[in-house]
């Protein structure tokens, strides 16, 4: 199978190559985009399908080759290898079983209005305070503005690391980093689109926004 994604925004790069697998669970796949967040993201979501992926390609040209991991094929048959397991139902699910599951969506790197400066010191003030939340902390998204809040220099990037290190887990949204033309300056956290937000969403106990 071969899906050309060049030219599609986020997250129809991830959405075109889910519907391939969904439609046919091709054994062999590639797919063509024209950025690295989107080689990011379709390689991350191929790996949750149970496909191993390369890359080739770079400067606005990228092809991501997926190959299924688990096939069986009997001994002088000629047809295709077969998925011998069956394929997960979306990307980017996990369990988090006996907790809330408090999901926090930062779109900004200050809170409120008013002040910029006294807005930024909440902010700082409240991602160093997340962690009070225990293990109901589940996952930290960051878009838009707040995407900055996970490059060198943050003054939060310390807190963002020590989380991430207890198992929670961050994402940050590569159509935002690649606006800011940030995308190698990430510290922390995985790359992601919004497929994966929506059904973050979607699964979690409670959503905060900011």
């Amino acid at each position: 199978m071969n899906i050309d994604a060049r030219g599609q925004a986020c997250p129809q790069p991830v959405l075109l190559t889910k519907q391939g697998v969904d439609a046919q669970q091709p054994f062999r796949l590639t797919i063509q985009v024209d950025n690295e967040a989107a080689v990011e993201n379709v390689s991350r979501f191929l790996g949750t399908r149970g496909y191993e992926t390369t890359t080739a390609g770079e400067k606005g040209s990228f092809t991501v080759s997926g190959i299924y991991a688990h096939t069986s094929k009997p001994e002088g048959d000629t047809d295709p290898p077969r998925m011998t397991q069956p394929v997960p139902a979306v990307s980017g699910t996990d369990d988090t079983e006996g907790t809330q599951k408090i999901l926090v969506v930062i779109a900004t790197d200050r809170m409120g209005f008013g002040d910029d400066d006294l807005g930024q010191k909440l902010l700082i003030s409240f991602v160093k305070t997340l962690g009070e939340m225990g293990n109901d902390l589940w996952r930290l998204v960051f878009v838009n503005n707040g995407v900055k809040l996970t490059i060198a220099g943050s003054p939060v990037l310390e807190a963002l690391v020590a989380y991430e290190n207890q198992g929670i887990s961050i994402w940050v949204c590569g159509t935002c980093l690649t606006h800011f033309d940030l995308l190698d300056d990430k510290q922390v956290g995985e790359t992601t689109n919004m497929l994966d937000i929506v059904t973050a969403m979607q699964l979690a106990g409670k959503v905060i926004t900011l």
